[in-house]
């Protein structure tokens, strides 16, 4: 298999993009490779325009780029999950808070929660960020509760007193109180649905349905989900088949995980061709042990250990950990101890956000964590050898422009996951 691309010529690429949990139609992916490749192309001086797909198939755009002298063609396509997405999160309010109170007593009572925290504070931050918000939340609603029921409670017993006078008390006790707890529970729920109501600006709702997507099956793959991820192997295959000097997938946020077991699955059928394009593989922002630390990921497990003994494709695996949302410079195979002495990948990389934006937008951005979580797939005014669009569009295959490079020296080796068996 070719390290890189000819010298000569235009040159092809294929780059399928797997999202991570969001519910969002892909239109969202298009156009934020078109306002950040803009924006980076002037930054970097080359040229990259984007146009609309042509043909059938996943949802696309094309890319044009011209780089270091050369012509590069690039065909990329978003691996849509988001209406399994969109299915899980489809749950009422009682529901979310039992999803709650299972996903977290399936990582405290297997010992996964406090073997994250061993690894870094932001993303065991980020996943106890919802099970506290909507706490907080039920709590709030309880208060409402209480107070407008006494105070609804209070107005009738005056209410009743003013016009019936104190002798009939007795008879109209039960019936103020039933009513008064019933005004207090329409006051409570309309607080729980006012809160559910603006979680497009707390996540409290969508990172519990994320948190709980995973842990439900306790790091098995959902059958409708695995259904999906045989649909992306056999697309991935036949791009392989075709004549493009690279295949590039690029997996982000939970999309890593689930580009892992896509491409393991390709390597066991056989459907990689030994004189095909370069195969490669991207993984940005990547919470994988979140799933593989769980005690039922064995599947997922080998599916790390086997992409990480494999020379059929090149994968680096990039973060920063500047993203309070992903497990930054955690070797995902080493961290799930699955790594054998055959291992080569992934080669992690740190995406450096202090030093690769300037201090006005890393102060602009330092904050806005589900931004910088972001961040891998858009502009760097002060880039370094990670750009997005000169790996996407740009003349060399990941694995030349990689070659000889050394792993981030702050990287995590040290197996820390409970659960290390394996199953093919």
């Amino acid at each position: 298999m070719s390290s890189q691309v000819p010298q000569s010529g235009v040159q092809r690429r294929r780059v399928f993009y797997i999202p991570g949990y969001d519910p969002i139609h892909p239109r969202r992916y298009r156009e934020l490779y078109r306002k950040e490749g803009r924006a980076q192309s002037a930054i970097s001086g080359y040229r990259l325009e984007v146009s609309a797909k042509t043909g059938d198939g996943p949802y696309g755009w094309h890319v044009r780029s011209e780089q270091d002298g050369a012509e590069v063609d690039t065909d990329v396509e978003v691996l849509v999950w988001s209406d399994i997405v969109r299915d899980s999160m489809d749950s009422s309010i009682p529901a979310t808070y039992w999803q709650l109170l299972c996903t977290a007593s399936i990582y405290i009572s297997t010992g996964t929660l406090w073997r994250l925290m061993r690894l870094r504070k932001g993303p065991v931050i980020a996943a106890l960020y919802p099970v506290a918000m909507l706490l907080g939340q039920l709590a709030l609603a309880g208060l409402v509760f209480y107070g407008v029921a006494m105070l609804s409670e209070s107005a009738m017993h005056w209410l009743v007193e003013a016009v019936e006078g104190p002798a009939l008390f007795g008879p109209y006790f039960a019936a103020r109180m039933y009513l008064s707890l019933a005004i207090g529970v329409l006051a409570g729920w309309w607080v729980l649905r006012w809160f559910r109501k603006i979680d497009n600006r707390l996540f409290a709702y969508y990172l519990m349905h994320d948190y709980a997507y995973s842990a439900r099956l306790r790091g098995e793959t959902p059958p409708e989900l695995q259904a999906r991820l045989d649909e992306f192997r056999a697309t991935i295959a036949a791009a392989l088949r075709s004549p493009v000097d690279e295949v590039l997938v690029v997996g982000h946020s939970s999309g890593a995980h689930l580009g892992v077991s896509v491409l393991a699955d390709l390597l066991r059928r056989g459907e990689v061709p030994p004189d095909g394009p370069a195969l490669s593989f991207l993984t940005l922002g990547q919470v994988v042990p979140m799933v593989s630390f769980l005690p039922r990921a064995d599947r997922l497990r080998a599916d790390l250990q086997l992409l990480s003994q494999t020379g059929r494709l090149t994968w680096v695996d990039v973060s920063a950990p500047g993203d309070g949302c992903a497990f930054a410079l955690c070797d995902p195979v080493a961290v799930s101890g699955v790594a054998g002495p055959g291992k080569r990948w992934p080669l992690v990389l740190s995406a450096a956000f202090t030093q690769t934006l300037s201090p006005e937008r890393w102060a602009a951005l330092r904050w806005r964590f589900f931004r910088l979580h972001f961040q891998y797939l858009c502009a760097f005014d002060r880039p370094s050898d990670y750009d997005y669009f000169r790996i996407t569009a740009g003349p060399l295959t990941l694995g030349a422009r990689f070659a000889g490079r050394a792993p981030s020296k702050s990287r995590i080796e040290r197996a820390v996951s409970k659960y290390r068996t394996v199953r093919a």
